[in-house]
């Protein structure tokens, strides 16, 4: 036995008569807070910390964990016995990985995204042989550059308290923290000659606000307000300080030449580039990293960054993202201005900086100093010509990264495949400078079955992956016992939604139609997303009646409901692909009957997805609306901040921008947007191609955006409580779809002319 892991259980010993669990204080005694010395004290409060993350995650049961401080890195432990569970960990995050585990291999229950179940016993059960897991790279990096607008701009503390521990119940260590660079900014550029109404002005809302931070937009839609700016910093710092107590690091945006309009005018001998417009929206000027007014904003800037947010090690950087402008500055030496500006401020940081595209480009790999980065990979499970990333980056440090969703599709899924091949034989082939994992879908709290594998990727025990098993596993703490149904509806999953592969140069799923810009030959709703389902639908939609027959005592919890969604939606996606294909036949043959009832099945469909997926409170566009409505200080406030949030789901931006592909990028199957902007839109097209075909002529034109912005300004009533119940709107589902395979079936009812297209 290791030397660090018999001192463990030694103190475990030690201490296995006591009564006391740690409680949620940081002692000053050379004790964790119960009644054992601790080996080492790695973190300021770390058993303290993860037993009042315990009790915030459950309140029931966590005064029989007992969390220990102890030397190994990134090392948990499990162990104890019934009713009193000893936990150890360098750090409260480590120690929370320890609990996840024990959690899902002991007690079987599970607390992740997009749902829990935590159906203990009064008495927790003990964990037999003890268990230690090491991770195997030091960096678990979280969080998208886009998740702050695509998960929602607008959540407040109690969404990101929970978020961050149940990041730490997973091991995710450095965390990137977007919110309240805004108000860095404002308060930054006041000291190079910019008054603050004017740098409101410039400062885009929040939902829109990544794409300010990567340097692609400014100004849009409306300018901040002070209170506004005010309430960011201080949710920023709050998020920061308790990442910090857990033993996480924030990852904070750091300084690369971002500046308003006019900066060289009022700071003379200054030089920028302009950066032109990014699908209609203008671009932020770059100033030259060259220059001295670089390292003078630099220098205020981390200055300024340290005292609003505390501080870090590791700051996140993408010069000239997606089109930017080096005009005629040499990229290398700009890349060292900025590495420059950073050690100065910085000794000790490392520039965090995203595999995509073309990021990054050698002209910068081959400037600074590749030992003091860190690449998170947004394409590990993406092309299939993907295969050497030391040869590619030189040999630069770089975490195996997943974007499974794009806008935060709510398309089921995942390359897992690849996951559980690629990671280990990267990780163990020679010379490998893998060293950690990044979680990047562009916007949080889906997936969940994605979210756990992934997370589970570097505290493996070393033995390969079996899907099949692992998904078995995985239904097991997911609903609380072993099913048969339940294991046969996830090997259902395991085959199809999360049995791809990148061989087909995708990483996520298709979209479904119903959220399509209407057209008789939609492929897709996003521009950007696959245009068929990368697996057979009928192969799917198994899964679902196999949910449905998962047992009653196991159907209580959030995680079975979400699961239960999430399959029943997914199906009813799927069915839009074979649908509309034949409402086109039926069409370009001028069967009016066969149209009629084809497009009254579509309408059908869309009406049954409504209703399921208003049974859910993640899936209501009333409460994305709300959220960001909380945040106005009067009327007019709060309706900038809800459109500022509602667009980002619709028009995206300007007509410019909506037209030239951004429009729906973020698409959901959603209530509000399901039974409002995506029926109203299908309802209308539907009723033009009818009327088309009852008078011998082409279908008129209609002017999709101006219907959409009219739509996002003025959505009407959108419910921001859940209705129904969603295992009977599951069964209407499944239902609905054995009765309506997509051909031509019952007699029709009546002209598609639907009063709800007004």
């Amino acid at each position: 036995m290791p030397m660090a892991r018999r001192s463990f259980l030694s103190a475990v010993a030690g201490s296995a008569g006591a009564g006391a669990a740690c409680t949620p204080r940081t002692p000053d005694d050379g004790t964790d807070g119960a009644d054992g010395p601790l080996e080492a004290v790695a973190h300021v409060g770390g058993g303290a910390a993860a037993a009042a993350a315990a009790r915030r995650l459950l309140p029931d049961h966590w005064e029989q964990l007992l969390f220990r401080t102890t030397e190994e890195t990134d090392t948990f432990h499990v162990a104890g016995r019934a009713g009193r569970v000893t936990l150890g960990g360098d750090t409260a995050c480590v120690q929370l990985t320890g609990l996840r585990w024990y959690l899902k291999h002991v007690a079987h229950a599970h607390i992740g995204w997009a749902g829990r179940q935590t159906e203990l016993p009064a008495e927790l059960p003990g964990p037999g042989e003890a268990v230690a897991r090491t991770a195997d790279v030091p960096h678990r990096f979280a969080l998208n550059d886009t998740n702050d607008g695509y998960t929602n701009a607008y959540h407040d503390w109690a969404y990101w308290e929970h978020e961050i521990d149940v990041l730490a119940l997973h091991g995710y260590n450095e965390v990137l923290v977007y919110t309240g660079a805004d108000a860095l900014y404002h308060r930054v550029f006041q000291e190079f000659g910019y008054a603050d109404e004017e740098l409101r002005a410039w400062i885009p809302g929040p939902a829109h606000q990544p794409w300010w931070l990567l340097q692609n937009l400014s100004a849009f839609p409306h300018p901040v307000s002070r209170q506004l700016l005010d309430a960011r910093a201080a949710l920023g710092r709050r998020i920061a300080d308790r990442l910090r107590e857990l033993g996480m690091t924030p990852v904070f945006p750091g300084w690369f030449g971002t500046v308003p309009p006019g900066f060289a005018e009022r700071n003379p001998g200054a030089r920028t580039v302009a950066q032109g417009t990014w699908i209609g929206l203008p671009r932020p000027d770059w100033l030259d990293p060259r220059g001295e007014h670089f390292a003078r904003v630099g220098e205020v800037f981390y200055r300024v960054q340290e005292e609003m947010f505390g501080p870090s090690t590791l700051f996140k950087m993408d010069l000239l993202h997606e089109g930017g402008k080096p005009g005629d500055v040499p990229v290398g030496e700009a890349a060292r201005g900025v590495e420059r500006a950073l050690r100065t401020a910085r000794p000790d940081a490392v520039w965090v900086i995203l595999g995509w595209q073309r990021n990054p480009p050698a002209a910068i790999m081959d400037a600074v100093d590749n030992a003091r980065m860190l690449i998170v990979d947004g394409l590990s499970d993406r092309f299939p010509r993907v295969t050497d990333r030391e040869a590619d980056w030189g040999g630069t440090p770089y975490a195996f990264g997943s974007i499974w969703n794009f806008g935060g599709h709510t398309a089921l899924g995942a390359n897992t495949r690849d996951w559980v091949e690629l990671y280990p034989k990267w990780r163990d082939r020679e010379g490998s400078t893998l060293r950690g994992v990044a979680l990047l879908p562009e916007a949080a709290d889906n997936n969940p079955a994605a979210f756990e594998l992934f997370s589970e990727l570097p505290w493996s025990d070393g033995s390969p992956v079996d899907l099949k098993q692992w998904f078995a596993n995985w239904a097991h703490a997911r609903y609380g016992a072993r099913d048969p149904h339940a294991e046969a509806a996830w090997d259902v999953l395991r085959r199809t939604a999360y049995g791809t592969t990148r061989a087909d140069s995708w990483s996520e799923h298709a979209d479904g139609l119903f959220g399509a810009r209407p057209s008789l030959t939609a492929r897709r709703a996003a521009s950007w997303s696959p245009k068929e389902l990368r697996y057979r639908a009928e192969d799917f939609e198994p899964a679902l009646d196999e949910l449905l027959k998962v047992r009653a005592e196991l159907r209580g919890s959030s995680a079975y409901r979400r699961d239960l969604l999430d399959v029943a939606r997914q199906a009813l996606s799927n069915r839009s692909r074979v649908l509309l294909p034949r409402i086109r036949t039926a069409y370009e043959a001028k069967d009016a009957a066969a149209f009629e009832e084809l497009t009254r099945v579509w309408l059908s469909l869309v009406d049954a997805l409504e209703a399921l997926v208003a049974t859910d409170a993640d899936h209501l566009t009333g409460r994305w609306v709300a959220d960001a409505r909380a945040w106005g200080a009067d009327a007019a406030e709060r309706d900038r901040l809800a459109y500022d949030n509602l667009s980002l789901l619709t028009v995206w931006a300007t007509r410019e921008g909506a037209n030239a592909g951004l429009r729906d990028y973020a698409n959901r199957e959603w209530s509000g947007l399901v039974g409002g902007l995506y029926r109203l839109r299908w309802s209308t097209w539907f009723a033009e191609l009818w009327a088309a075909l009852q008078n011998g002529r082409a279908p008129k034109e209609i002017d999709w955006f101006a219907l959409e912005d009219r739509w996002t300004r003025a959505p009407g009533a959108l419910a921001a409580e859940p209705s129904g119940d969603t295992y009977r709107a599951a069964v209407r589902v499944r239902d609905l779809l054995a009765e309506s395979p997509g051909a031509p079936g019952a007699p029709g009812q009546g002209p598609v002319r639907d009063s709800r297209q007004a």
